[in-house]
Order: structure tokens, then sequence, then C-alpha cells
């Protein structure tokens, strides 16, 4: 601490509620001295806080965000704690400051809200368009909040049925040699849409719904021909599709429906010699209006809080990776994990736009192109 110390006291309605904002073994108040710089401690049901004026400052935002979240009956864990405190580190707005983000209601009464604001323009650019991109590394909530969107877009009777699909790739799409029928063999890659699904509509209603094909679960290779009406249609992991299937998959779309594609451009599973689907599509779409394009990134993560230093330290790596290998313009577009540097997060490419990053491994198809970063703006305004 500075010889420049300063305090402010904020005032808790109750001693529950102190309990609950230090957290178990005072494991939450602890960790905000540790990462703000500040001692933390409690009198006469206020919380009093020592530091400097900036460091004040912040652990005020996080502690007044986390008293609201606990007032709303909401369960803190560290790892929200974690999060909230990034965020607000970033300067960003955490979801209690979000208000009137849309919100969705689970059979079981749990709200699901955005947490951030990456993952408020998400939920807007799918609520407002009818093709969207929701584009981060793993724990971010693609999946989670498009299948929230999709259950209560079903509850409302916008549309008529979902249709929840992926690339079925450690099984190179082809089932058949597999035993069982076709939903024993295509269920341990569609695993994560069964898991969200029962989360949002509790496991009969699920099971209802899937025996009546109201939900369809099905790998993206049983899609081609179809034209899907009255849907709404989410593509998982998305960056294992390839060029074909991706325009495959785009080109089902029928009346009245929505779709939502989703992929992590680091986590490519597709041979050697495969370009992923996503990245093209997201270079060769990237003008087209009504199409919204939302890049989510290591802020976004709402997993374990290791999640994220994971998720950031892959990211130094792959660019210090490229500073050696990558003069301008990646020398091998094969090598997607090295082609698509800092989509997690990294301050230094925080200007790195998804059509401009796609544009890199579309090189030797798009010789003549340019930077790539005006598909961008006008989506991440919704």
């Amino acid at each position: 601490m500075s010889d420049s110390q300063e305090s402010i006291q904020i005032q808790v309605k109750s001693p529950h509620t102190i309990v609950a904002l230090f957290g178990p073994q005072d494991s939450h108040r602890r960790l905000i001295e540790r990462r703000i710089g500040v001692k933390i401690g409690v009198k006469n049901q206020q919380v009093q806080i020592q530091g400097s004026a900036r460091a004040l400052q912040l652990t005020q935002r996080i502690l007044l965000t986390l008293l609201k979240e606990i007032e709303g009956g909401e369960l803190v864990f560290l790892s929200e704690v974690e999060r909230v405190i990034a965020l607000c580190e970033e300067g960003l707005e955490p979801s209690t400051h979000l208000d009137g983000a849309m919100s969705v209601m689970t059979y079981d009464h749990k709200v699901i809200k955005p947490k951030t604001p990456n993952q408020r323009k998400y939920l807007e650019a799918i609520a407002s368009h009818d093709i969207t991109f929701g584009v981060g590394p793993a724990g971010t909530g693609k999946t989670y909040l498009a299948v929230a969107m999709a259950v209560a877009a079903l509850k409302k009777h916008e549309i008529k049925r979902i249709i929840l699909t992926r690339p079925a790739v450690e099984a190179g799409e082809k089932l058949g040699f597999l035993p069982g029928t076709l939903v024993e063999k295509i269920n341990p890659y569609l695993r994560p849409l069964y898991d969200a699904l029962h989360e949002m509509l509790g496991a009969e209603q699920a099971k209802q719904a899937l025996e009546d094909q109201t939900i369809e679960i099905a790998p993206l290779a049983f899609m081609r021909g179809r034209t899907l009406n009255q849907a709404f249609v989410i593509l998982d992991e998305a960056q294992n599709t390839t060029p074909e299937q991706m325009k495959m998959f785009l080109t089902r779309l029928g009346y009245s429906s929505k779709a939502v594609i989703t992929g992590d451009l680091t986590q490519v599973d597709l041979g050697p010699k495969q370009r992923s689907g996503l990245a093209q599509s997201l270079y060769i779409l990237r003008n087209i209006e009504g199409i919204a394009k939302i890049e989510l990134t290591a802020v976004d993560v709402v997993r374990h809080p290791l999640v994220r230093a994971i998720i950031r330290a892959y990211d130094r790596y792959d660019q210090s990776q490229n500073q050696m290998k990558v003069s301008g313009f990646v020398q091998d577009d094969s090598i997607l994990d090295e082609s698509f540097r800092g989509m997690g997060g990294d301050e230094s490419m925080a200007g790195e736009s998804l059509a401009g990053t796609a544009m890199k491994v579309e090189r030797r198809d798009f010789s003549a192109l340019g930077e790539g970063h005006d598909g961008e703006d006008e989506d991440q305004s919704n």
C-alpha cells in the first residue's frame, strides 16, 4: 500500500449479505484484495475499504455489482467474482449494469441473461437478424445463449421447430460403420447440444420435444437437400465445416426462419489441407445486410476463471509463433491455429476484425484483397 491511502464505506443491508459478499472463508474478499491491492473489512454492517483513490473506485464498482446480484437473489461464486473483476478492470459494464438487456427464463424459473456487453450484443443481434455469426473462444456462451433464444422463440410461437446441428468431424461425417441407430451413432458428437437443451426445458419436456420432432438434433450431413421453414436453426462448431458444407447450410434457410452459426476459429479440427467454411464465409458475407457477426473474446468467458487465463496464454503463444514465422500475410494458411492468432482478446490484436482475420486464411483464393476491416462495424452496433 502507498502512503497516500484513502478509505470509503459501503452500507450493507444484513449480515447474511456480507457473508454472501465475502464468500466461503472470505475467499471473495481475499481475491479482490489481492487483485486490486486494497484492504477490505467490515464494521456495523458497513464494508470498509482502504487503498489508493483509483483502487477504491474500482473496488467500489466491483462490490456494488456483486451486492446488486446478491440482493437480486443470485448465488455468487468465486468464478463470478473473477468475471466481475475482469470486466471492471477493462472498463466494461458488468451484467447488472446492462439495463434493459433481454433475458430468457428456463423451465425451473432460472433467468438467463447476458453477463457481458458482447453477450448483450450477441442476443440483440440474434433477435434482430435472420442470420447471426457468433465467433469466440470456449466458454463465452455462444451455443448456450443461442439455444436459450431458440427455446424462447419456440415458447412465444415465433417458430414451429428448433434444429440443432454440428459437423461430426471426428467421424468424418461417415457414421454408417458404427453400431446402433442413427441417434446412437451421432450422440457423442451432439451431446453438448442436448446438455444445453435439457437445462432450458428440463429432461422430460426436452425428451417430448425430441420425440415429436419439435426439436431436432442431427449432424450437418443430414441437412443436405432440405428447406427449413419457420425454424430456428443453430449450427454449432462451425469452424469444422468445409466451405462446401457451410454454403449448403446457409442455403437451407426458408421463410420465417433464423440461423445462428457459432464457432471458435482457434479450434479447427479439419485436416491440414482443408479450409474452414466458417473462416471463408465470414469474409465472403461481410458486406451483406441482414447478417450479423459478433465476436466474443476472453473477457466474455463465463467458465472457471482459469479458462480465461488459459485462452489468453495460448493467444500470446500463438502470437509469438507468428511473429517468428509470418511477415504480412500467413505463409501457410493450412495451419489455422497460427492464422487465427489474437481472436481470444489479446490487447495487441484488439483491432483485428473477424473479416480481416478470416481473409488471411483465404489469401490463396482471394489474392488481391486489402485489409478487410469494412464488414463489421454495422453489426457490432446492433
